[in-house]
């Protein structure tokens, strides 16, 4: 299997998508941040001094996902029509699962998106909360599911 993202010569290449077919594509990805007690007490009940931290997180992740080409440098430009963030409280192991989803219809998957609206979103909870906890940590960022285009379907498994 070659990599897709190099040429012939090993030099770095954006890959060439326009004899693709357009399909519904879709991505699903997360990422974990978990933090202390006291962090995690005050962003669940809403007493951070910042406000809406979810909320703040949650642009930021569909903001991310808009500028993916931006940030990473071979991904195609794309035209979302969906980018969703929600977040999966756990009060046992006081961490925040940050699961994302990007939807379009195009010639190219949307997993970049959905990775880089997931990390974000939790940078972003890591941002607003880092005044009460600076040992948060941001793990398990990636893909839990794809659908579209020519490879299908794919589904991580547990």
């Amino acid at each position: 299997m070659e990599l897709t993202h190099l040429n012939k010569k090993g030099e770095a290449n954006m890959v060439d998508v326009s004899d693709k077919k357009p399909t519904v594509r879709q991505a699903h990805a997360q990422a974990v941040i978990t933090m202390s007690a006291d962090a995690f007490k005050l962003l669940t009940q809403g007493e951070h001094k910042k406000g809406d931290v979810f909320a703040i997180a949650r642009i930021a992740g569909i903001q991310a996902a808009k500028k993916c080409a931006d940030l990473i440098p071979l991904c195609h430009p794309l035209m979302l029509s969906k980018v969703q963030i929600d977040f999966d409280i756990d009060e046992a192991t006081h961490s925040v699962k940050v699961l994302s989803m990007c939807k379009l219809t195009g010639q190219t998957g949307v997993e970049m998106e959905a990775l880089t609206a997931a990390s974000v979103a939790a940078l972003t909870l890591y941002d607003m909360c880092k005044a009460v906890d600076k040992h948060m940590q941001i793990v398990d960022t990636k893909v839990l599911a794809k659908s579209g285009g020519k490879s299908g379907n794919w589904q991580l498994e547990n």
